[in-house]
């Protein structure tokens, strides 16, 4: 009988640290492969010397490990997200990446890292990486508005009178129509900034329309009884679908898929004083996008509004009534993962 390896690896962006660890614990090597299909491959070969590989605990899958995780899954291997070492303990002993990489395998293998990675190999890691490049252009686009209003706060007077009250939209479309003229004095110089930034705002306009042009139709494929729920549209669908990721069913229950979404209340008893905190962790972006659906809900639906009444009532203040609604929707949405559609 072949004997079960349990890898641990310490990730990087140009060389990934491999430990290998038979089923005793016992340590069988440590080697360094790069980062690469090649390197992937290589790796794989060592560890099949030593016996069947059945495990393997991966810091940073969803960063430097992406590659490698994926290749892993592939070959049928089950990956699992270790945390980093304690900061503490590597102030004591020092930081080596070779020990890393053993510390990864322990965790793994002793049970204490348990959290399977995301496979990232289907249309929720399509939804991700249109995600990124969208709030990316969004960003801009709102740093250059922003730069915008302080330049019209500080223009000549006859341009700062023209452009000190309009809204947004009108001050860009104002603004990119400006003619400069050929003239270099302060006047002209402010209104040939001010069009190059309005102008730049319209090309990321364009570039977000195209975006979410292909990010809608994915969603809707992969999830349409999810974006069918009141208050869930593309982007919220979308955030918390990249935060299931596209193997949803590694998250074991409801409560699971709210603490990921940082809307499960946090034990904080202490003797006779028993109470729970707020969850201030979690994906950040899908417990933005539960608070959406929630502001929704109490405009559009009547459940929610009558529930909010009830509990702010019962002498909740409303903060804490919209916090309850996160939960339960949040296990809503739990309820409606595509997870046979991913699979």
């Amino acid at each position: 009988m072949p004997v079960r390896i349990t890898a641990g690896v310490d990730t990087h962006l140009d060389v990934h640290v491999v430990a290998a660890l038979d089923e005793r614990g016992a340590l069988l090597g440590v080697e360094s492969f790069e980062t690469t299909t090649a390197g992937y491959r290589r790796a794989w070969r060592w560890l099949n010397a030593f016996g069947e590989v059945e495990l393997a605990g991966v810091e940073g899958t969803g960063s430097y490990g992406a590659g490698l995780t994926r290749f892993l899954h592939d070959q049928g291997v089950t990956v699992v997200e270790v945390d980093r070492p304690n900061r503490q303990r590597r102030r004591r002993r020092g930081k080596s990446d070779p020990q890393d990489a053993i510390a990864a395998a322990r965790a793994a293998q002793s049970g204490d890292a348990t959290g399977a990675a995301k496979t990232r190999n289907g249309s929720v890691e399509a939804m991700r990486v249109l995600r990124v490049a969208r709030c990316s252009a969004r960003k801009a686009r709102n740093q250059a508005l922003n730069q915008m209003r302080s330049l019209v706060s500080t223009a000549p007077e006859p341009v700062r009178d023209e452009l000190r009250d309009l809204t947004g939209i009108q001050l860009v479309k104002r603004a990119a129509a400006l003619r400069p003229g050929t003239r270099r004095d302060t006047t002209a110089i402010t209104k040939l900034a001010l069009r190059a930034l309005a102008q730049r705002i319209q090309r990321l306009d364009q570039e977000m329309a195209d975006l979410n042009a292909v990010l809608g139709p994915i969603v809707e494929q992969t999830a349409p009884e999810l974006v069918a729920l009141t208050g869930v549209g593309t982007d919220c669908a979308s955030a918390l679908l990249v935060a299931a990721g596209d193997n949803p069913e590694r998250l074991r229950s409801e409560a699971t898929f709210a603490h990921l979404c940082g809307t499960a209340p946090i034990d904080a008893s202490s003797g006779k004083n028993e109470r729970h905190r707020l969850n201030r962790g979690g994906d950040r972006q899908a417990n933005s996008a539960l608070w959406r659906i929630v502001m929704t809900r109490i405009v559009y639906d009547p459940r929610t509004k009558g529930y909010i009444q009830r509990r702010i009532a019962e002498g909740l203040t409303k903060k804490e009534a919209m916090r309850c609604v996160k939960r339960y929707v949040a296990r809503e949405i739990y309820n409606h993962l595509p997870r046979e559609r991913l699979a």
